[in-house]
């Protein structure tokens, strides 16, 4: 019963486990997709897969990914890829802290010191895939 209330725990971290700093730019939380891949006896891949928003009228410059305390295997860290329309924009890995969570911040819009023009690093719909290892929950793989 334990491990169930840890999975349940698990699940509603990680179905907030993208979000978009400040409130302007998010992800939908509703689209969370979470799949656990065993890699071996005592390790498993947890990939998470959700979708960020950026409006046309963003006037914000940072996003930020995060993800909240929770099973975590120290050493190895976690990876963030972006796509949009099925194809990949970007890559991120980021360390995992001693609580088991971790953040990604990243430019959304830059200002071109030359000419002061605004540019959109994102805007439109992406679909973002969180990786992270995880020891196993269950004793059989």
């Amino acid at each position: 019963m334990r491990l169930e209330k840890k999975a349940v725990l698990l699940t509603l971290i990680m179905s907030l486990v993208v979000l978009m700093y400040p409130s302007q730019t998010f992800a939908a939380e509703s689209q969370n997709s979470i799949t656990i891949s065993p890699i071996n006896e005592e390790l498993s891949m947890k990939k998470t897969i959700t979708s960020m928003n950026v409006p046309e009228d963003n006037t914000l410059s940072w996003g930020t990914v995060r993800g909240g305390a929770s099973d975590y295997v120290e050493r190895y860290p976690v990876i963030i890829q972006f796509y949009k329309d099925d194809a990949p924009v970007h890559v991120a890995q980021v360390d995992v802290k001693g609580d088991g969570s971790y953040e990604y911040k990243f430019r959304v819009r830059n200002i071109d010191n030359n000419t002061g023009e605004v540019i959109d690093i994102f805007e439109g719909q992406y679909t973002v895939k969180i990786f992270r290892v995880i020891h196993n929950q269950n004793d059989v793989i």
